[in-house]
Parts: structure tokens; C-alpha cells; sequence
């Protein structure tokens, strides 16, 4: 491979790295959003507990429905954040031995006028 082609690889390698950044950035958003129904739900289950909030089936079936789907959500994108960790720090060493590869020339200072 001459440095074109890594130049070439290292482009798509970059490209590839801010698509993983963005979907680990997009997975923590929708971690914070289950983590917070899940807390909430929790505080509302607590209060009804407690006796204060009125017991209401809907009002509990609602709430276990919020604590259920929040469980779901923080989970499904943390392992789905972790794959695309993993994915990105492949990526990142790979742009790295690519980067490594290239010969580079230094560039002879220039006098200042």
C-alpha cells in the first residue's frame, strides 16, 4: 500500500470513528432517558407504597409499564454502546498503524523576514 492509500484508508477510518462517536453519544442520551423513567417510575410506586398518591390501577399499571420500558431502553442501547466502544477503539488503533505506516518528511523552516 503506498501513502495514498493509506491516506485513502485513514479518511474512511475517521469517518467511521465519528459514526461510532456519534452512536455512543446517541446510546448515552437514550441510557439517561431509561435511567430517569426507571426513577421515576420508582418515586410514583413509592408514593402510591406510602399512601401519598391515591391507589389507581391505571395510574400503577402505567407506572410499572414506564419502570419496564426504561429498564429496556438503558440496557438494550448500554450493550448496544459497548459494541460501538469496542468498534471504535478497533478503528482507532487500526488509523494508528496506518498513521505509523506513512513516511513522513520534515518540512525545513522557513526564516522569518
Amino acid at each position: 500500500m503506498n501513502d495514498s492509500d493509506h491516506r485513502n484508508e485513514i479518511v474512511r477510518l475517521e469517518e467511521r470513528i465519528d459514526e461510532l462517536t456519534a452512536r455512543i453519544e446517541n446510546c448515552r442520551k437514550f441510557i439517561l432517558a431509561g435511567q430517569i423513567a426507571i426513577t421515576a417510575g420508582v418515586v410514583v410506586l413509592s408514593l402510591m407504597l406510602v399512601g401519598l398518591v391515591n391507589f389507581n390501577p391505571a395510574v400503577l399499571a402505567l407506572t410499572v409499564a414506564v419502570v419496564l420500558g426504561g429498564i429496556v431502553a438503558a440496557g438494550s442501547n448500554h450493550s448496544t454502546a459497548e459494541q460501538a466502544m469496542n468498534e471504535l477503539t478497533a478503528a482507532e488503533a487500526e488509523r494508528k498503524a496506518l498513521i505509523d505506516q506513512i513516511e513522513l518528511r520534515l518540512v525545513a523552516e522557513r526564516n522569518p523576514l
